[in-house]
């Protein structure tokens, strides 16, 4: 279990994934040197890390969602397969073990379904496969889920911070073949130094923070603090696949995803037409969210709910008893 003072650093993470140690140690309360080693200690141990990735629409890629139904007995090496496959963003097994819930990333101008759930059909081990697209986030990656505690205030934040233009969203980039060493660096370490980077590029370090206030400003480049919830006493995460009126899509999205509780919340296609993650302490807790914050949402014509069973793949790493590891 964490303590407080570890609780603050991810959510100081979360507020500026590539803020310095002393302006982190400023805001938690700690000196430099603490909140570096807290947070390499973190790191080392599985519980976290930050990330930087390349937004998929940049790409010309949509965002598939998969619910892949398999014979009990096939389905750890089918899903251990899959989580290999660098077009699978994301992958949990749910409650039952039976289930693969996986975020896949395709071209868009196939007018296909992605290729690898064409070769997912042919599987022996498949019974059944669910696929929608990804039609919008309203709120995602581990900057969305505040559930766990951190107490900064704004104050805390603005210090985080200062010196940083407000973000305004410039017209999109694709990034070209130069980028290549520095996207590939910042999706194993999203905290990777000015230093490093212009070592693995062959850029100054002026260059090397130039080209990523580019690719952050337009939206090109953007960051996730992939965490273990259960290293922070939060045992149970849910996807909701939620069935709402059209007219209400966007304001119960939005309201979804300023819940402390959400871990994101997207609007897909299919019946269910809004799909979230829930990470809760425990049952009771899941139970009380459902029938207190999310009852009150109008325009909500009915819900399903799948729990997780086993994590298998965040945005950028694997995940292994219990940890986050890079993947190959």
């Amino acid at each position: 279990m964490l303590d407080r003072i570890d609780v603050n650093i991810l959510h100081a993470l979360q507020r500026a994934p590539r803020a310095a140690f002393n302006r982190i140690g400023e805001a938690v309360g700690v000196s430099e040197q603490t909140a570096a080693r807290r947070f390499h200690a973190l790191r080392r141990s599985g519980a976290m890390n930050v990330v930087g990735l390349v937004n998929p629409a940049m790409d010309g890629q949509a965002q598939w969602v998969a619910r892949i139904r398999c014979r009990p007995d096939r389905v750890v090496a089918l899903a251990q397969s899959l989580v290999r496959q660098p077009e699978v963003a994301y992958a949990h097994l749910s409650t039952g073990g039976a289930e693969i819930v996986c975020a896949i990333r395709s071209p868009l101008d196939s007018g296909r379904n992605p290729f690898l759930l064409d070769q997912i059909h042919s599987s022996a081990a498949v019974l059944d496969v669910r696929v929608d697209m990804m039609l919008h986030t309203f709120g995602g990656c581990g900057a969305s889920w505040t559930g766990h505690g951190g107490e900064l205030g704004e104050d805390q934040v603005r210090m985080l911070t200062a010196g940083r233009a407000p973000h305004t969203a410039g017209a999109p980039i694709v990034p070209s073949e130069d980028d290549s060493a520095l996207l590939t660096a910042l999706a194993g370490d999203g905290r990777t130094s000015y230093t490093r980077l212009a070592q693995l590029t062959g850029w100054s370090k002026p260059r090397v923070a130039r080209r990523l206030e580019v690719l952050e400003e337009s939206g090109t480049l953007f960051y996730d603090v992939e965490l273990m919830p259960e290293r922070l006493g939060f045992h149970v995460t849910a996807t909701l696949w939620l069935s709402v009126a059209p007219e209400f899509l966007q304001q119960v999205g939005e309201e979804i995803a300023s819940h402390a509780q959400v871990a994101f919340a997207g609007a897909i296609t299919g019946d269910n037409n809004v799909m979230a993650i829930v990470i809760c302490r425990d049952t009771e807790d899941l139970y009380r969210y459902l029938t207190t914050r999310l009852a009150r949402i109008p325009g909500i014509h009915r819900h399903g709910i799948s729990l997780r069973s086993r994590s298998l793949k965040r945005s950028s790493s694997l995940i292994s008893h219990g940890r986050l590891v890079l993947a190959d």
